[in-house]
């Protein structure tokens, strides 16, 4: 076994080298890419799948490639770092763009794909771009078919072999052969997986001798060999190589041939196969690959490596996308152990759920938020101040200003910003570097749960950016009347339903004091209730909890029913701020409460002397700041953090 996932090591497992693209999907599935009307984008190319895929099931991965000095470019890299792949060996090139390429599913097992790599950056890698003392800081190095079809790339494949083997490193192959790539089809072939070709054969077999793993389809071997047939083309590596070959067979699984190689293609080692409903077979080598390289490196036997391997291409060929949908640790053990229901692992909520809480963006441990997604009450505000609606945009930028004074570019501070007066606050808030911002969804003050803009709530949140997280608040109390609770049930579970689609963050705030009692277990039995549903927020915001008993009994529904929650914050209802130290002080053994998202405590104060014209921006920002450094204080300092 390598590390888990989170567990660092100074040594890198695995340098893969090669193409690195964008992948645009066509999201209509059962299209033809003519008529596709919107694309999902993520990172592509197989040695970049394959960075992606190793580090998801923790192994310390680096990627060598070129990537454009633009916007893609930049995607890809700082996606490959949300993924804890290494980066030094991404090289930025200014003169050439990231590579595109445009896939669509339109039918099983089809899948059109144009290309766009014409003088492309990953295709410009040349012999400077490799550094030998970083390739001989890796245990193992994968090579990939592509990058032996032109020079440039060609000899910086071969410069990070000759390094490799002096460092005594395994070499890998990937032979990942795309004729497109090599000129032997036209632009519209892109999913064309075999041409015949002499030259490509007489490229791949110099490489051969020099590998410790190879890895092909049934066509793959062929070209690489020259052979006409499968077994002749096993047979024929292994004349000039000692190398472990790794057979892949699509929905039969693979075979792994460790020795001489048998008359009886079927002679190998079989690993555990996966029957599996193929939905999108674009990807599947790669994931394949992954857990393969998780079992070899990790020093497991190739049965393992193989079952390990058909696992992460079974939830491949589910899934849409490649990297985004590959699995991580946790949720391939989890597969291995309990299976599925459900041949189509897309529809598998347990397992979805999983990845989904195992992918997320990035870490929050401690959340400080700053609340102004206040509408109805900053209305009364203003209104009694003689001031009109539209001075509540501007108020609401001085907010995300005094915020940012705060947070000062550090992690854990957030906000809460709505968008029917928030949008130039919002504008604001993108110009600082915040780690949070949730969006209520909810029509103020409504009971039973009404939704603000659109009872169509999934049509409204695909406009969102993906960072942004939902925020609803549902005044919610177990004793509710049947009638109501049930509509209230069926409100939340649109959204949660529609937060997952979208691929959107959802926090879930529940009042339950304004419409019964807080008994200690009320919360605690809200919770029940919604988890009971299948619903599994991201973040709960909580009213605070008398002691930490009460805060236990929450903490443990939690837990039973979704350990992947990122935890609870707790809402300030205008408390004062030493009644908020102490709700801090009582939840300060209470692991799952994570901070808090408070409003006006803030900003009541500030909002109704500038509305009135007694204070000014900068008295007003000041002001706001103030509060809230008091209050980030308090609440790491009833955590034992450190306070700036």
């Amino acid at each position: 076994m390598r590390n888990a996932p989170g567990e660092q090591s100074s040594e890198i497992d695995v340098i893969t080298i090669g193409r690195s693209s964008v992948d645009l999907y066509g999201q209509q599935i059962g299209s033809r890419l003519e008529d596709i009307a919107s694309f999902a984008k993520s990172v592509g190319g197989c040695p970049a799948n394959i960075a992606i895929g190793t580090a998801r099931l923790g192994l310390r991965s680096a990627l060598l490639t070129r990537v454009g000095d633009e916007q893609m470019g930049r995607f890809i890299r700082e996606q490959l770092q949300r993924e804890g792949v290494l980066v030094q060996g991404v090289v930025t090139d200014k003169e050439r763009l990231t590579a595109l390429v445009l896939l669509a599913v339109e039918a099983e097992g089809v899948s059109p794909m144009i290309f766009y790599r014409t003088d492309c950056a990953d295709m410009a890698l040349c012999e400077d771009d490799v550094d030998e003392e970083f390739i001989a800081s890796a245990r193992a190095i994968v090579v990939t078919g592509t990058h032996f079809s032109r020079p440039n790339s060609d000899a910086a494949q071969r410069k990070a072999i000759r390094a490799a083997k002096a460092a005594g490193r395994k070499v890998v192959f990937d032979i990942d052969y795309r004729p497109n790539l090599w000129g032997l089809a036209g632009h519209a072939a892109g999913f064309e997986r075999y041409v015949k070709s002499e030259r490509v054969s007489q490229q791949l077999k110099s490489v051969l001798p020099d590998c410790d793993l190879i890895v092909g389809t049934e066509e793959e071997i062929m070209i690489a060999s020259g052979a006409d047939d499968v077994l002749g083309a096993l047979k024929a590596i292994r004349s000039v190589s000692l190398a472990t070959i790794v057979l892949k067979r699509g929905s039969m699984g693979c075979i792994v041939y460790d020795g001489e190689i048998s008359d009886d293609l079927e002679e190998g080692i079989v690993g555990r196969g996966f029957p599996i409903e193929v939905y999108n077979v674009l990807g599947a080598g790669d994931a394949f690959m992954s857990g393969f390289l998780r079992g070899w490196l990790g020093g497991e036997s190739l049965e393992t490596a193989a079952t390990w391997a058909n696992a992460c291409g079974a939830f491949a060929v589910s899934r849409l996308l490649c990297s985004p949908e590959y699995p991580t640790w946790e949720e391939l053990q989890f597969f291995l152990r309990n299976g599925s229901p459900h041949r189509a692992l897309r529809k598998d909520e347990t397992i979805n759920h999983i990845h989904w809480a195992t992918t997320r963006r990035r870490e929050i441990p401690t959340l400080m938020a700053f609340a102004v997604d206040h509408r109805v009450q900053l209305e009364d505000m203003a209104k009694a101040a003689g001031a009109g609606p539209e001075r509540i945009s501007a108020f609401k930028v001085l907010a995300v200003k005094a915020a940012a004074r705060v947070a000062d570019g550090r992690e854990g501070y957030g906000m809460l910003i709505d968008e029917k007066h928030g949008r130039d606050a919002l504008f604001e808030f993108a110009r600082h570097p915040f780690s949070w911002l949730g969006r209520p969804v909810e029509l103020p003050g409504s009971r039973p749960l009404r939704f603000e803009s659109s009872q169509d709530i999934g049509s409204q949140l695909i406009e969102w950016p993906v960072t942004h997280c939902i925020k609803c608040l549902s005044f919610y109390h177990p004793g509710d009347p049947a009638e109501l609770k049930a509509e209230q049930q069926q409100k939340l579970g649109a959204l949660y339903d529609a937060s997952r689609k979208v691929g959107r963050e959802l926090l879930v705030e529940i009042i339950a004091g304004k419409h019964g009692t807080l008994a200690d277990d009320t919360i605690a039995r809200a919770l029940e209730e919604i988890y009971a549903l299948g619903i599994k927020p991201d973040w709960w915001k909580l009213e605070p909890q008398a002691s930490p008993d009460v805060w236990r009994r929450i903490g443990a529904v939690i837990e039973n029913n979704d350990p992947h929650c990122r935890g609870v914050v707790l809402l300030g209802l205008e408390a004062p701020e030493e009644e908020l130290a102490k709700a801090f002080a009582a939840a300060a053994d209470a692991p799952i409460v994570k901070g808090f998202a408070v409003g006006r405590t803030l900003f009541a104060d500030a909002a109704q002397k500038w509305f009135a014209g007694k204070i000014s921006d900068v008295e007003a920002v000041a002001d706001m700041a103030e509060r809230f450094q008091r209050l980030t204080s308090a609440w790491l300092a009833a955590r034992g953090l450190e306070t700036a």
